[in-house]
């Protein structure tokens, strides 16, 4: 416990308290959490399953588990998910905390993570004990970038995280980048997992082409994917969350897909520690993972608010990197080699001054310390109020 750091959000206290005395009120952007209504379909199957007298399975009912591999085959392009490589979990965030552990890492182990990376990768490291080392990853597979702790670089890791589409940069890794790092992993016995939450919010060119009014199965590509993989799902695990593609965060309605000896391990360790989903949340996934209606009509709603406040940054002098899918635009100043550009703490002072609350770009990581992270997830009255100040800004520099 002594190695885990502070809870970065914390930190944003006294600029979310400035931000909210603005005349105009708090605008909210630093924290992903879905604002709109959860999905009718999704609560009527959980008001349908609130007689849940009995334990539920930790591994889940077989009709979840198929109903994970069919919607890996429709919406992923993975024709080939074994149901009993699929286990839900209590969301994604406590399997990205425990699953170092949960695999058996410990001391003298490392476990690797992109150099910008969501925090709970870090943490999930030191909870088990083993050295969190950030890597970034090329068209020949992971290169290390340095230990996050004090220690040695060791570039052979237990465990790597990848993310894609990325928290926070938004950036999709390619089937032969991806390719590339499974073959690395395998050369190397390395366990590699891949966090995909952000699957459905593809907004590069060409995205949203297929009849559904969702992105084409298979255009971010999983881990899982044959053309990545081989065919084989040995040593992989894919993570996916409902919260941001259905608005179900408060459900914490998650699951694991992959090899089905790992995730057996996992499954022996969660019975014997009582990590279940409750039967009404593992019902509502079920109904969720079947209707891809719900799931366009939200990315509708998550790209006009990106669209607008996309263009307000950029005309207000913002540049937006990376930024291809996903709930999250990435922003920074200056040129595009970054010359220029400031500290992240400068933008959240100018964003805090206008009444926007953003995320500092340095919790993702020291590389991130140039960039700001800004939320699709408010209101669309709350996104209108941000355009409004964003622009009246531009005007007056202008």
């Amino acid at each position: 416990m002594d190695s885990l750091p502070d809870f970065p959000w914390d930190s944003l206290a006294p600029y979310k308290e400035r931000a909210s005395s603005h005349a105009g009120g708090l605008v909210d952007l630093s924290v992903g959490t879905p604002v709109d209504p959860t999905p009718d379909v999704v609560r009527s199957a959980l008001a349908a399953a609130a007689d849940a007298h009995g334990y539920p399975q930790t591994w889940g009912t077989p009709a979840l588990r198929e109903a994970v591999a069919a919607w890996f085959a429709r919406r992923r392009g993975v024709p080939d998910v074994n149901p009993d490589g699929v286990l839900p979990t209590i969301g994604s965030k406590e399997l990205v905390a425990w699953l170092p552990t949960l695999l058996g890492a410990g001391p003298g182990d490392v476990v690797a993570f992109p150099a910008v990376a969501y925090p709970t990768y870090d943490v999930g490291a030191r909870l088990a004990g083993a050295l969190p080392q950030s890597m970034d990853m090329t068209d020949q597979g992971p290169v290390t970038s340095g230990p996050s702790m004090t220690g040695p670089s060791i570039t052979t890791p237990k465990l790597l995280w990848l993310n894609s589409p990325s928290n926070p940069t938004g950036e999709v890794l390619g089937h032969e980048q991806l390719a590339a790092v499974v073959r690395w992993a395998r050369q190397h016995g390395v366990v590699v997992a891949s966090d995909e939450c952000y699957a459905e919010l593809d907004w590069r060119d060409g995205a949203g082409g297929s009849s559904s009014g969702l992105p084409v199965p298979g255009a971010v590509p999983s881990i899982l994917d044959p053309r990545v993989c081989g065919g084989s799902h040995d040593g992989l695990l894919a993570v996916y969350s409902l919260s941001k593609q259905s608005s179900m965060a408060g459900y914490r309605a998650a699951f694991v897909a992959g090899d089905p000896a790992l995730v057996g391990r996992l499954l022996e360790i969660r019975k014997h520690a009582g990590m279940m989903v409750p039967w009404p949340v593992q019902q509502a996934m079920l109904a969720a993972l079947a209707d891809d209606t719900h799931v366009a009509e939200q990315r509708v709603r998550y790209g006009i608010r990106r669209g607008h406040l996309r263009s307000a940054l950029e005309h207000a002098g913002y540049r937006i990197d990376h930024s291809d899918a996903g709930l999250y635009l990435w922003v920074t100043r200056g040129g595009v080699e970054g010359a220029g550009a400031g500290s992240c703490w400068t933008i959240l002072e100018e964003m805090t001054d206008l009444g926007i609350l953003v995320a500092p770009g340095s919790f993702y990581g020291v590389a991130g310390g140039r960039h700001v992270r800004i939320s699709l997830t408010a209101t669309d009255e709350r996104i209108g109020a941000a355009v409004h100040r964003l622009t009246n800004v531009a005007a007056e520099d202008s």
